[in-house]
């Protein structure tokens, strides 16, 4: 059967997959130990190695250890305003959830109403669930869709507790389809220079993938 394990992590913490079969990145390798650690990194847009390993929908999440989290922000108030980027936790420190909510969502208008689209690696831990239902309840004018590529440790009782609480507060729960991951990759993932954006490739299983994840979230739900 299919479930999320938290496997030892190899060089694939770092965002690097195990094998060599997304080489054509290895050059492209952002240089992770020049960072502190307790980091969040924020961009624009990230490296597509990162997001070909990071984002597979897979049966196990073997070194995936991180949230990436791709962000759109439509603000509807005096101005209205779109705003996007993305979040990356080192999983020591705080998750990309929370910093979602203490660096990003403040910057954003006071008293306006907030239309937030989340693309996530894997969907939320109980202490994001927890953080996300608050700032629901919070936050009147706050619409969250968060649009997830694997589920995280969905077995346990108590994470699927935490699933259900996000959806009572009003967060909308979403697997991603291939059209989703397609989406994320022309707006969310970097490009190398001198070169023609390369179209979506689909990983072999991803709609098979997709669609086990999204009997189980309807299971939960």
């Amino acid at each position: 059967k299919m479930a999320e394990k938290q496997e030892e992590p190899s060089n694939a913490q770092n965002g690097e997959p195990d094998n060599a079969e997304e080489g054509e990145g290895k050059k492209k390798k952002v240089k992770r130990e020049d960072l502190p650690p307790f980091e969040i990194v924020t961009g624009e847009r990230l490296p597509a190695i990162f997001f070909k390993f990071q984002f597979r929908n897979v049966e196990y999440s073997s070194g995936r250890n991180k949230t990436f989290l791709c962000y759109v922000v439509e603000t509807q108030g005096k101005e209205a305003a779109t705003s996007r980027g993305y979040l990356e936790d080192e999983h020591a420190a705080a998750h990309a959830e929370m910093a979602f909510f203490n660096t990003i969502l403040p910057k954003c208008q006071a008293g306006a109403r907030h239309d937030v689209t989340w693309y996530v690696s894997s969907s939320p831990c109980v202490a994001c669930a927890q953080r996300i239902c608050e700032a629901l309840r919070k936050n009147k004018g706050l619409r969250l869709t968060i649009m997830v590529g694997r589920l995280f440790m969905w077995e346990e009782p108590e994470m699927q507790a935490a699933l259900r609480s996000m959806k009572d507060a009003g967060c909308k729960l979403r697997i991603m389809k291939p059209q989703d991951f397609e989406y994320v990759w022309k707006n969310f993932v970097e490009q190398e220079e001198g070169e023609e954006a390369k179209s979506f490739v689909p990983w072999e299983d991803i709609q098979e993938n997709f669609q086990y994840y999204e009997e189980k979230l309807a299971e939960i739900l």
